[in-house]
């Protein structure tokens, strides 16, 4: 397994460990309930460094970016970012990312899932039949998630940046805990607000920004968080989690990711998409409740009242926030509508869900 530069302090604050996308990672260190509730109400910080970022750039840069992702990077200016999806020939998703625009048409930075480091890296470099400039930097970035409602007013005396009015999917560059050309970003994972900081571990900077959020943020309630707690907060918000929510297998429309499927240019699957857009897809992904006491899990088959498959889980959960059982699952279309009655497998038992809006409440 690899490790991240911050693996010794997780093993020193007596984390919980496991593999995760071939890296030694935290799952919990106080409990999955506990570090939830802390970002929730307060703030916690994540070690996402597993995570790949590649920058692409060149007079090509863009060209390559528009053919391989669904939504629209020409819209974005110096300092906005993106949510996108690659999309592989037969409309399905390779993988789901974030691109940042560093330089119009010029630089960009995605960051892509780390399981999916290698696979997106041989898709993007397949399509860059115009030469732009690519570059794996995911073994030299670390990157931690500081979330939560208190998190930027906490870390705010760390940076000279304004990060309190640092408005959603938008970054800056610069200094953070004495460290220079750090990028801050406002695209967490969590829906409880927070920052992103991406830097380089050049002469100890990774333990330098570690010990100073914490000699910051311990005083003010601040925990480290593992990814138990960032799977059900992530999941109380409905995002998606590759692998488990999203894959090879399943197309943005499906999943509910319309709004990042832009038919204005032409994109790999763009036609087999166009015609499941005006079809309507078979299946969608929707986020449910238990009526009944049971847990969903991945997988779980999805049944309607007399007993016929529907659909799947993909992910659930006992609620912390909610204090109530969640799942999100693809079930055919005509079950997808808000309040459908549907029944989950739990065991031998049919249990009583019903269709809710994302975010969960």
């Amino acid at each position: 397994m690899k490790s991240t530069p911050f693996t010794q302090f997780h093993l020193a604050l007596g984390a919980k460990m496991a593999e995760f996308a071939g890296y030694n990672m935290p799952i919990s260190y106080s409990g999955i309930n506990d570090e939830h509730q802390a970002v929730r109400t307060n703030a916690g910080i994540f070690d996402v460094s597993h995570m790949g970022e590649f920058i692409v750039k060149g007079e090509h840069a863009l060209d390559l970016i528009q053919r391989v992702t669904t939504n629209d990077a020409a819209k974005l200016t110096a300092g906005k970012a993106q949510y996108s999806a690659l999309t592989n020939e037969k409309g399905g998703i390779v993988d789901d990312l974030i691109v940042y625009c560093l330089e119009p048409n010029k630089a960009y930075m995605l960051v892509v899932n780390a399981s999916n480091i290698e696979k997106d890296w041989k898709w993007i470099s397949a399509h860059n039949t115009r030469g732009a400039e690519m570059h794996n930097i995911s073994d030299k970035t670390c990157l931690l998630a500081i979330q939560g409602p208190n998190a930027t007013r906490i870390m705010q005396v760390l940076t000279p940046v304004d990060i309190l009015n640092l408005t959603y999917y938008t970054f800056v560059k610069g200094t953070f805990a004495g460290v220079d050309n750090v990028i801050i970003s406002a695209t967490g994972y969590t829906g409880a607000g927070g920052i992103e900081i991406y830097f380089e571990d050049k002469d100890g900077a990774a333990e330098k920004i570690w010990k100073k959020i914490f000699d910051i943020g311990a005083p003010q309630g601040l925990k480290p968080i593992g990814l138990g707690a960032r799977d059900t907060l992530r999941l109380e918000m409905g995002y998606c989690l590759y692998g488990n929510d999203i894959d090879d297998n399943t197309s943005p429309l499906e999943a509910g990711l319309g709004w990042i499927t832009k038919f204005t240019k032409d994109f790999t699957a763009r036609p087999i998409l166009e015609g499941q857009k005006a079809a309507g897809p078979v299946q969608k992904l929707v986020g449910f409740e238990m009526v009944e006491k049971g847990i969903p899990r991945h997988d779980y088959e999805i049944k309607d009242f007399s007993g016929a498959v529907i659909g799947r889980v993909t992910s659930g959960t006992q609620s912390p926030s909610l204090g109530k059982a969640i799942g999100i699952g693809y079930v055919r279309t005509a079950f997808a509508g808000i309040d459908t009655k549907i029944y989950v497998k739990v065991r031998d038992k049919l249990l009583q869900a019903k269709v809710v809006k994302f975010p969960f409440s």
